[in-house]
């Protein structure tokens, strides 16, 4: 099984405005665009091997979800995939620094972090700084009452 994760950004920008960011913030090199999806490695910073990244446009995004199918990912125009590593625990390292590296440098515009789209790791509000989820939640419905607070609304 493949496993990704995934950093959501509420912003209006493309993904090859995107890519720009994780160039200058996380040293990700462009290696192909691919319609709207901009694919790119980075080095990692943990262990001596090469992630991939691609920023594109959030494809899980449901404009007028039933109560049953929100997702805290709902509002978050470009999603950020980052795959690859041996082990698991270095691909869910590597993300928070690659997640913990865009919050610091764009502060003004709310993120989430999930691990293999299943568990919500952190999420940044502006106005509300980051937050680590303490314990195993979900972006769906069910859990929405612990990240409601933290997300886009």
């Amino acid at each position: 099984m493949s496993v990704v994760d995934c950093v959501f950004v509420a912003v209006a920008g493309s993904p090859g405005q995107v890519a720009e960011w994780l160039g200058e913030i996380a040293g990700c090199e462009v290696m192909a665009v691919d319609g709207e999806a901009v694919r790119m490695r980075v080095r990692a910073a943990t262990v001596d091997e090469w992630l991939g990244v691609v920023a594109q446009p959030n494809g899980y995004v449901e404009a007028d979800p039933e109560p049953d199918d929100v997702q805290a990912m709902d509002p978050y125009g470009i999603e950020i995939q980052v795959r690859g590593g041996r082990r698991e625990e270095v691909l869910h390292t590597e993300s928070r620094l690659i997640f913990d590296k865009l919050v610091a440098a764009r502060p003004e515009l709310p993120m989430l972090l999930l691990h293999n789209l299943e568990t919500l790791v952190a999420a940044h509000l502006p106005e509300a700084g980051t937050h680590t989820f303490d314990q195993s939640i979900t972006p769906d419905g069910p859990d929405i009452d612990v990240w409601r607070p933290w997300v886009v609304s």
